[in-house]
């Protein structure tokens, strides 16, 4: 196992229980790596160094007792996004503030400790998951590992540099209007926004008004899929509970000759956006690249109507629920209070027509499936900005800015159905941009084979970013 950089989650795990490695030393070398990565990319919030070594300490005893049998993740370190409650922690979501620790795990890191998993820290993100971008005055830029002077995206982005740069062998962020695969997209990695329900947002039983899903950052479709297995099931208490899947064995298998639709248009949003060049040349390789597997792309689009009219009032009406979790909501930044004002004046008949519009648009947009088996599209809009494009903007320019680099996600956030992130190559200047493979409900297992089979084909998982210390 190498000392600079995490191998991956899989390839852990099987030297962990193989007695290769021991739990104690592999989270040494990911504090430390940790350590000497914050000053540059700033991809975390906490770090729990003592708390980590115990558990490390205790999954070493268990591994030389034969416990990885039955633990699959038994002593891996792994991050967390800081909107996932660990217990003894505060979970302060972007958030400046005096936030009280945590009582008890929330149900994703419960079932994540249950495997066996050491958490090692959770990681930034922006105010509540609002933006694709990782920056705020509570804890400052959260950088690309693939370039500096970048945003790894967001909300995110502190799990997708953790990732990205070797700090962990996989991350959970949580996905509301593409923040998994945004960030996935913009960093070169795999990232999986699950069926809604598949992971449980518990303490909250859906979260964000249903839009919001919790979901894995790995740099291997393996490894994504492990993940997910790890972190997905329920709590009594969600108000979704699809049936199960076996993403990793997924992983495993080939997808077969598939109709796959290459869908270039955005969904409408009344402002001003375009496809940047560079993300359409490389979005279409990758559909060649389909082609040349034997399955069948044809360009056609979703019908998505006004979509946009389902996920605002949902949106603005969480982000109104979680300020209520803010100790001095005066600290809050200013868009942040504005979307809150928002989601008050939006969370009656508005917000009831959102969610009773839902089946409809099931079936307008899941019209698609009728013809096809997957979508593919762009993740963003356009590559990775520079820090601070956004994060100094007032509320309606960072909607549009928002907006016009990342009007491909949201949508299957509204359906609450699977989407897959892939690396779909990097710009000139070497800024990773991503595809995205959609499906219908419970379609994880066809995406993820489907993710695997392009894996083997471009190998993207052999590419790294230049060490942090090195980057420009």
């Amino acid at each position: 196992m190498t000392a600079d950089r995490a191998e991956g989650l899989a390839r852990t795990a099987r030297a962990l229980a193989a007695g290769e490695v021991s739990s104690r030393a592999l989270t040494e070398r990911t504090l430390a790596r940790i350590e000497a990565s914050q000053p540059v990319l700033n991809a975390f919030k906490l770090v729990r160094a003592e708390a980590a070594l115990a558990e490390a300490d205790a999954a070493d005893r268990e591994l030389a007792a034969g416990g990885a049998a039955a633990r699959p993740l038994l002593g891996v370190p792994l991050a967390v996004k800081d909107d996932m409650d660990v217990a003894g922690e505060p979970t302060a979501f972007g958030c400046r503030g005096d936030f009280p620790p945590k009582t008890a795990d929330s149900e994703a890191v419960r079932r994540l400790r249950a495997t066996g998993a050491v958490i090692v820290g959770k990681t930034n993100t922006c105010e509540l998951g609002q933006w694709p971008f990782t920056e705020g005055p509570g804890f400052g830029d959260t950088r690309n590992p693939w370039h500096t002077g970048h945003t790894p995206g967001g909300s995110s982005g502190g799990s997708a540099a953790a990732v990205a740069a070797g700090l962990v062998p996989a991350a959970l962020g949580s996905d509301g209007a593409g923040s998994v695969r945004i960030p996935a997209a913009w960093t070169h990695l795999v990232g999986i926004k699950p069926q809604r329900g598949r992971i449980s947002t518990w303490p909250w039983p859906e979260a964000f008004q249903g839009i919001t899903v919790n979901g894995p950052l790995a740099r291997t479709v393996e490894d994504a899929a492990l993940l997910l297995d790890a972190a997905s099931g329920n709590h009594a208490g969600d108000l979704h509970r699809p049936v199960a899947v076996r993403a990793a064995e997924a992983a495993t298998r080939e997808p077969g000759r598939l109709r796959i639709a290459l869908s270039l248009r955005m969904p409408f949003t009344a402002t001003s956006k375009h496809l940047h060049p560079v993300v359409r040349d490389r979005v279409t390789t990758l559909a060649d690249r389909l082609a040349g597997l034997g399955h069948d792309v044809t360009e056609a689009d979703p019908r998505y109507g006004q979509v946009g009219l389902a996920f605002v009032p949902r949106a603005t009406a969480g982000v109104a629920e979680w300020t209520r979790q803010v100790p001095d909501v005066s600290l809050l930044d200013r868009r942040t209070r504005e979307a809150a004002r928002m989601g008050r004046l939006l969370g009656g008949a508005p917000l009831r027509l959102a969610r009773r519009s839902e089946a409809a648009l099931h079936r307008r947009v899941g019209a698609v499936f009728s013809t096809y088996d997957v979508v593919l599209a762009p993740t963003t809009a356009a590559p990775p900005p520079r820090v601070g494009t956004l994060a100094a903007m007032n509320g309606w320019r960072t909607d549009q800015a928002m907006i016009a680099a990342c009007p491909y996600a949201w949508p299957w956030n509204v359906l609450g159905w699977p989407g897959v992130n892939v690396p779909a190559g990097r710009t000139p200047g070497g800024l990773p941009v991503g595809a995205q493979l959609l499906g219908p409900a419970g379609s994880e297992p066809l995406l993820i084979s489907l993710a695997a089979q392009l894996e083997a084909d471009r190998r993207w998982h052999e590419q790294w970013p230049a060490p942090v210390a090195a980057a420009a």
